[in-house]
């Protein structure tokens, strides 16, 4: 008897760490918005590489910016933790490090910073997104996109 509930344990573990949360949408996806500090209108695209612990994302993405009179190039390496939801619309908190390259007429700056995020998604693919940027990132961005 206690080997069968301690199979049946195991088990419902397994399934409950090894599950992905419903939104799980491996794949490639794209990304358009503005921004603040700079103000600029930006488009990029993400990888949502899947999960590296049960509600944890690693979601790198590159946004390329302009306006302000200055080109951006954001590499972000963000993570995302997805909150379990019975919607077919699911938020998502997280943050990561970036690489922000700055093109302006006197040259180019290279700097790191700090992203914070906000978003919901909805299973199809489509989602919105803030972010706070701390350190070179720009101070707020505002944008949208689709992950196929």
């Amino acid at each position: 008897m206690k080997t069968r509930h301690a199979v049946l344990a195991c088990t419902a573990a397994v399934l409950l760490f090894a599950a992905e949360p419903a939104h799980a949408q491996h794949g490639f996806g794209i990304r358009t918005g503005v921004s603040v500090d700079p103000d600029q209108f930006y488009f990029g695209a993400h990888v949502d590489a899947g999960p590296l612990v049960k509600s944890l994302w690693f979601r790198p993405n590159i946004e390329i910016g302009f306006g302000d009179d200055v080109t951006l190039i954001a590499i972000n390496a963000e993570l995302a933790y997805w909150f379990p939801s019975k919607s077919s619309w699911h938020v998502y908190l997280g943050g990561g490090p970036a690489l922000n390259i700055y093109d302006h007429d006197s040259g180019s700056d290279t700097e790191a910073g700090l992203n914070f995020l906000a978003g919901v998604a909805h299973s199809g693919g489509f989602f919105v997104e803030a972010k706070v940027g701390a350190f070179d990132s720009p101070t707020f961005k505002f944008g949208f996109g689709y992950t196929f």
